[in-house]
């Protein structure tokens, strides 16, 4: 048996820990919280000071019975979960439930915090034990209650009001509302065309470029040139006064330093891992706290970075020091500074205790560890090392220069910028990355040695085509910055604030880029209309600010819990009878029904916004939202055919799942039929064995199979069928399927059978090669 019992979160935590500490420690993991609101109204009872009732989670009964089981048999429980409030509130948890069960009688407990797993500093965590924070307990009760009351009585309205299903959250309402706002900010932008004029130069075999600054002696502005007349003008005078060549007026030259960036914090390794990655928030943290856990390396289990959900940009003094005699080992002496760098944190409630995120050693180089990590372990862990070391190296040395070319005149000026690295510092080893930065983060142009004076040659003088663009849609990493700057969320909740948007398809992602669906756009338009208090960004960052006051201690929860509850309550009451389900879902535009002369709504349907008559279901009459209203009057007419039962003309026409042809004679004549006529494989049906399979496609555009014979028979598959009986089963038809793991097979379609080998063929009556996930 075991002295002491140790409870972490993660198994693989505790398999790392376990073997640092010896026979005399047992560690187990919890798995995560223990317990959770009781998923039902009363949760929260608003009137005996917000007490919450909490139930085992289902998902880990298990291992709360093995933790107890284990504590029967331990004389000592030490709590070592993660050093937040979270990994505080998880031992909280646990603790209440071992109290209620009687399992702490004259057994110490003691609290555990440690930044990095590493040997020494889990048995210096063990030696040095403390107590739980009551005051960062309260502030992730608060949290939860906070959550537990917006989604409980705020979700249930949009059920109400637009449609069954929906959700609010308290800190996703504004994060989905500046997704939208910048979504408007785009489609109300209005390009303006505007012309510019460079010169291609060459001097001393270096090609630069000089861009046109002053024109007949006046100073240019972004649209001094608005059309190509005028531009082609003013270009064909520049050529006739240069006559091949613009003298050098002027040359500015400035030295200017550029400082390292801190170390990572978690909001700014996920903005960079988004950016030089291209991993989600998700993914990032996910692969940090597979580094943080441990990583087994030739025979031993070591974490290899401090612990990823931090606030801080502090560095341990011992590490400090580490690094730079590793940078004078690796990148010289001259490299290190006179003074380690300090580097100050911006957030209000970062606990200086903690540290910034960097390597548990310096001296573990990433090529060292390559062939013990994966992929993305490597990649993150290399993001890190250079991050932590760059941080305390000496500042870039960069020369900026401008020059200024006369071309005729000094009444016509071009100007050539651009920059010399004179001395490389911590750039030789990092640089931070930029949003929407079209030319790479660290593009430098060159220009060559000139003088006042000086001669240079015009290879091309040519007038250039611009269009002013929108703001860019948020990534992840610039919706990250943005929620971060604004202060709302902490960056251990920004991974959970984008999936959440994301499943509640309140938001796609397109090319790496966040756009808000119908459904989200009709959730942001009802909660800033009438709930504008609750998803205002200095309401929801002062809240923020509250909680963390909270956790330090110098505010009660119960007061402020009370103070968010009453008007919050009050106006949901209020909402209930004043907002009717149309004035949300429906959007008044000026334009008559073509049917009935009623007005006409943007609307929201099954699935999306849609525009339709206000006098339905009177007036059926719809159209698509980017549809012209002249072009949907008139349906497209398919050419050299009638249709089969009344030969009226068949046209296309549009439905709640998209395009199809359908009669002209609606409604006298009901017939219709897919767009897309279903492919024939060729393969006879096995169950009917009356007509062949056919390809088709759902009405949410997914691949299928099915006999031609439909509704009569109802044999259907995912996967694509061949014209070949099973050998096993002898079952006339095989399938092929793909998967990632076993690549393409043929298969058999019947469940009993098990029958599978490998697939290099093409498909019988397919043109494609084309298979569906399987279910």
């Amino acid at each position: 048996m075991s002295k002491n019992l140790v409870i972490v979160e993660s198994p693989a935590k505790a398999k790392t820990i376990e073997k640092y500490l010896g026979k005399d420690f047992k560690v187990l993991a919890s798995y995560g919280h223990v317990r959770d609101l009781i998923p039902k109204e009363g949760a929260v009872d608003p009137e005996h000071d917000f007490a919450m009732k909490y139930q085992v989670i289902d998902r880990n009964q298990r291992h709360v019975l093995e933790i107890t089981k284990a504590l029967k048999e331990a004389d000592t429980l030490y709590l070592a979960t993660d050093p937040d409030r979270e990994g505080e509130a998880i031992s909280w948890h646990l603790l209440e439930l071992l109290k209620e069960k009687k399992l702490l009688k004259n057994k110490p407990v003691h609290r555990v915090v440690f930044h990095e797993i590493t040997k020494k500093a889990v048995t210096e965590a063990i030696a040095n034990p403390g107590e739980l924070s009551l005051t960062m307990i309260n502030a992730q009760q608060a949290r939860r209650a906070l959550d537990y009351l917006v989604g409980f009585n705020l979700s249930p309205l949009l059920w109400k009001k637009i449609r069954r299903g929906l959700s609010a959250g308290r800190v996703q309402s504004p994060a989905l509302r500046m997704i939208v706002e910048r979504a408007l900010e785009i489609e109300a932008f209005k390009t303006r065309e505007y012309w510019t004029i460079q010169a291609n130069l060459i001097a001393e075999e270096q090609a630069f470029v000089g861009k046109l600054t002053h024109f007949d002696g006046a100073k240019l502005s972004q649209f001094s040139f608005t059309n190509q007349e005028v531009a082609e003008k003013a270009q064909h005078a520049l050529i006739y006064a240069a006559d091949g060549k613009l003298i050098v007026a002027n040359i500015d030259k400035k030295q200017r330093k550029r400082n390292p960036s801190p170390p990572f914090i978690t909001s700014t390794l996920q903005q960079e891992a988004a950016r030089k990655l291209g991993f989600t928030t998700k993914r990032t943290m996910m692969v940090a706290q597979q580094l943080y856990e441990g990583i087994e390396m030739g025979g031993e289990t070591a974490g290899l970075i401090t612990y990823m959900r931090t606030d801080s940009v502090n560095l341990a003094v011992e590490a400090i020091t580490e690094i730079r005699e590793l940078i004078a080992e690796k990148y010289g002496a001259e490299n290190v500074p006179k003074k380690p760098h300090q580097y100050k944190t911006k957030s209000k409630n970062a606990q200086e205790a903690h540290e910034g995120i960097r390597p548990t050693t310096a001296q573990r180089l990433p090529a060292e560890v390559k062939n013990y990590l994966t992929d993305e372990q490597f990649k993150l862990y290399d993001l890190i090392w250079k991050r932590t070391i760059s941080s305390q190296m000496i500042h870039a040395t960069i020369d900026m220069m401008a020059i200024d070319l006369n071309c005729g005149s000094d009444q016509n000026v071009f100007r050539a910028t651009g920059s010399v690295i004179v001395d490389q510092g911590f750039m030789a080893v990092y640089l931070e990355g930029l949003d929407d930065n079209k030319d790479g983060d660290d593009k430098e142009s060159f220009l060559p040695q000139l003088k006042i004076g000086a001669v240079v040659p015009v290879t091309e003088i040519v007038a250039d085509q611009h269009f002013t663009e929108p703001p860019p849609r948020y990534s992840e990493a610039s919706l990250v910055k943005a929620l971060e700057e604004h202060g709302i969320g902490r960056p251990s909740t920004y991974s959970t604030i984008i999936s959440t948007l994301q499943n509640r398809e309140y938001v796609t992602i397109d090319t790496k880029r966040f756009y808000p669906t119908d459904v989200g756009r009709i959730v942001n338009k009802f909660l800033t209309e009438h709930f504008t208090k609750y998803v205002d960004y200095n309401f929801t960052a002062d809240l923020e600010d509250d909680l963390d006051a909270v956790a330090r201690g110098e505010k009660d929860w119960i007061p402020l819990m009370s103070d968010f509850w009453k008007p919050f309550t009050s106006l949901i009451q209020e909402k209930e009878t004043s907002v009717q389900r149309k004035d949300v879902t429906q959007e008044a535009i000026d334009e008559k029904c073509p049917e009935c002369g009623s007005p006409l709504s943007i609307r929201l349907g099954k699935n999306g916004r849609f525009i339709g008559c206000t006098h339905y279901p009177e007036c059926s009459y719809t159209r698509n939202l980017n549809e012209d209203s002249a072009a949907s009057n008139e349906p497209e007419v398919v050419e050299g055919r009638s249709c089969p039962l009344c030969q009226s003309a068949l046209v296309i026409k549009t439905g709640k799942y998209g395009k199809f042809i359908g009669c002209s004679g609606y409604p006298a004549c009901k017939h219709i039929e897919p767009l897309e006529k279903p492919a024939d494989t060729g393969v006879e049906c096995p169950q009917c064995k009356k007509g062949n399979i056919l390809k088709r496609k759902s009405r949410f555009g997914k691949v299928f199979y099915s006999c031609a014979e439909y509704p009569k028979c109802n044999y259907a598959l995912w996967d694509a069928p061949l014209k070949e009986s099973c050998p096993q089963c002898h079952w006339p038809v095989l399938t092929v399927k793909t998967t990632k793991r076993r690549g393409t097979e043929k298969v058999c379609p019947q469940k009993e059978c098990k029958y599978a080998t490998p697939y290099e063929g093409g498909l019988e009556g397919d043109g494609e090669f084309q298979t569906s996930k399987p279910e």
